[in-house]
Formats: structure tokens, C-alpha cells, sequence
């Protein structure tokens, strides 16, 4: 349990009384962030879906979305927003740690995190809300357990930092139980659906990783909060192009949200 709420904790806003964590504990709570992922993923669906009843699907998924992003504190746009900053604008290793470490945002960060905000509440609005409380919980989930992979797979680009503090502490048991736990979550959720999504969120952490890899040395605190955007809006994406309805979650949902 200690695990779990040091989990939300460190990912979300929400009070847990556990104070701050040291690298070692947030390393030990890694497994519990998919599940702590789908938990804000629930609640983002929920909202939806109550909201789609009474407000058009745009503006639902645009309040839902907004909220999701209160709970978590922005943690991981953040991330986004200074990656795309450092990558897009740095001309070399050292011209790009510097901007990582600029906590202003600039251009390349703005349109990033816009974009981001935008492919997920015009992907939220063109799911029902049956798929939507699939398809969130599962996409927050495996963009979870998308970042703990790209920490186990790759160094740290700093010998300092908090970044590199947790990937260090992290150990290979718990850093794979990290992503099965997101794979698991995933496949309960949407079934089949969940290998294309996988794949797509696996392919761009792997992505992301080498190109930090190249560029810095290693990953950041900063591009884990990017690849887990990617994942989240990939596999959002998956579920609008192909739809849940092979999920047994989302169909049951559906049956009980229909009008008796």
C-alpha cells in the first residue's frame, strides 16, 4: 500500500500524507504507476461521460481532459513542452541540456504541449463514452509503462539530478513488473486493441530514447514526461481508428449505459 500511495503522490496532486519520497521509494513504487495512470484514466472517462450528457462531445471531452491535467499538476506536459524545446531548438549537447534546464517555455515547447492538448480532447470526443472508460484508463496506463521501460533501457544523460537519481534507484524487477502491469491493464481493457497500441507507444518511447541517447547522453526526468504523452496519444488514437468494441469491458459498459 506504502508503494501505491507513493505512486499518486509523485504522479498526481492528490494528498496522500506520505510527505515527500527519496529516490529510492519512488523507484519501489514504479509498478504502481500504470495502475495509478488508469485511476486518473477513469476519472478523465468518467467526466466524460457524464458530461457528454449533458454538453456536446467537444466541450466534454475539453473539460475532462483540462481536469485530468489539474490532477496530475501537468507533470508530464511539462516534460513534453521542455523536451520539444531542448530537442528541436538545441544545435548540440551542450546548447541542448542548457534549454532542458531553462524553465521557461519556448516556441517549440508551446506548440508541443498545444498539440498534445489537442490530438487528446479531439480524440476523446470521437469515442462514445463506453469506449472513452476503456480507452483513457488504457492509454494512461501503457504511457506509464512506457516511460518506466525507456528508464530500465537507457542511461541516465546526467550524473546528477532527481531524473537520475530515480533511474538509477530503479531496479530490473520492479521496472518490469512496471510494464507488464501496463500491458495487463491495457489488454483487459481493450482486448486485442491493446497489441497495435502497445506497439505504437513501445516504438516511440524506443524512439525517444535513442534520440536522447544521441543528443544528451542519456534520458531526462524531462523526455519521460514525453514519452509518456506520446503513449497516452497514440494509443487514444488506436482506439479511434479501430474502436473498442472488441473489448468485454467496454461492450458491458455500454449495455449498462443504455437507456432502460
Amino acid at each position: 500500500m506504502r508503494g501505491l500511495l507513493g505512486a499518486v503522490s509523485f504522479l498526481t496532486r492528490l494528498p496522500t500524507g506520505t510527505g515527500p519520497a527519496q529516490p529510492a521509494e519512488i523507484a519501489r513504487s514504479v509498478p504502481w504507476f500504470p495502475l495509478v495512470g488508469a485511476l486518473v484514466g477513469v476519472a478523465v472517462g468518467g467526466l466524460y461521460a457524464g458530461g457528454a450528457a449533458l454538453l456536446p462531445p467537444l466541450v466534454a471531452a475539453a473539460v475532462a481532459v483540462t481536469a485530468g491535467v489539474a490532477v496530475t499538476g501537468a507533470f508530464h506536459e511539462d516534460g513534453l513542452g521542455d523536451t520539444a524545446d531542448a530537442f528541436m531548438g538545441g544545435v548540440d549537447r551542450e546548447d541542448t541540456v542548457r534549454i532542458l534546464k531553462d524553465p521557461r517555455l519556448g516556441t517549440f515547447g508551446v506548440v508541443a504541449v498545444a498539440a498534445s492538448l489537442l490530438l487528446r480532447v479531439v480524440a476523446v470526443a470521437a469515442l462514445s463514452p463506453a469506449s472513452a472508460l476503456t480507452a483513457l484508463p488504457a492509454a494512461h496506463a501503457l504511457g506509464r509503462a512506457a516511460a518506466v521501460g525507456v528508464m530500465s533501457a537507457f542511461p541516465p544523460a546526467a550524473e546528477t539530478g532527481l531524473g537520475a537519481a530515480y533511474v538509477r534507484a530503479l531496479g530490473g524487477r520492479q521496472a518490469l513488473l512496471g510494464v507488464a502491469s501496463g500491458l495487463v491493464l491495457a489488454g483487459a481493457l481493450l482486448g486485442a486493441w491493446a497489441l497495435p497500441a502497445a506497439a505504437l507507444a513501445g516504438a516511440a518511447a524506443l524512439w525517444l530514447g535513442r534520440l536522447a541517447r544521441r543528443r544528451i547522453g542519456g534520458v531526462s526526468g524531462d523526455m519521460l514526461g514525453a514519452v509518456q504523452q506520446a503513449g497516452e496519444i497514440l494509443t487514444l488514437l488506436v482506439a479511434v481508428a479501430v474502436g473498442t468494441w472488441g473489448s468485454p469491458v467496454s461492450s458491458l459498459i455500454a449495455f449498462q449505459l443504455m437507456p432502460a
